[in-house]
């Protein structure tokens, strides 16, 4: 109650709108991009919160250190090792076959340095898993934040990432400047 309250307060007062095409109604991976700025969090839980979606999202182990620990486990956080980006989707594919079931947020281009690609690893997960991919999307030059279509991957990662793309191609983050291409090293070898 209080998270929906929170959320209410923030899309009233806030400049950013809400746009939703499509709550989804079944366990889902949701894409974070272009994930810009540090911001792209509160931009995150305020979504969830407003939408009574049930998420979890990966983030760096070195937030989950000392009293951040808690704190980023109870707004849904998993700890991950980017050092070891293989085990990482071994460990989220076995606790979705587990039968933990949820909505999970996955940022692929990242916010730190300059980048060309995207990681892989959601694409990977969702193969493996048979998790959809809902599209969230945070466009500074209109102002708005939300969810866009959910998709089904498939083998061809080419054509799965052109269906990513185009959706993505006119969507800047909060930080245009810092924005990636959706491309995975993948389809370049392809």
């Amino acid at each position: 109650m209080i998270r929906q309250l929170l959320a209410r307060a923030f899309w009233a007062l806030s400049p950013w709108r809400l746009v939703v095409e499509r709550v989804p109604d079944r366990p889902t991976i949701f894409i974070g991009a272009p994930h810009t700025s540090n911001w792209d969090f509160v931009f995150m839980l305020a979504i969830a919160w407003r939408l009574r979606l049930k998420l979890r999202w990966l983030g760096k182990h070195d937030l989950f250190t000392g009293w951040k620990g808690p704190v980023m486990r109870a707004l849904g956080g998993i700890p991950v090792d980017r050092r070891d980006p293989a085990r990482v989707v071994e460990e989220v594919i076995a606790l979705v076959r587990t039968g933990t079931v949820f909505g999970l947020v996955i940022t692929p281009d990242g916010t730190r340095g300059p980048h060309t690609h995207w990681k892989s690893g959601f694409h990977r997960i969702a193969r493996a898993t048979g998790l959809p991919l809902t599209l969230g999307f945070v466009d500074r030059t209109t102002m708005t934040t939300g969810l866009g279509s959910t998709v089904s991957v498939t083998d061809d990662v080419r054509a799965d990432m052109d269906r990513i793309r185009a959706f993505y191609q006119d969507k800047s983050g909060y930080h245009p400047a810092q924005r990636v291409e959706p491309r995975l090293r993948e389809e370049d070898t392809a």
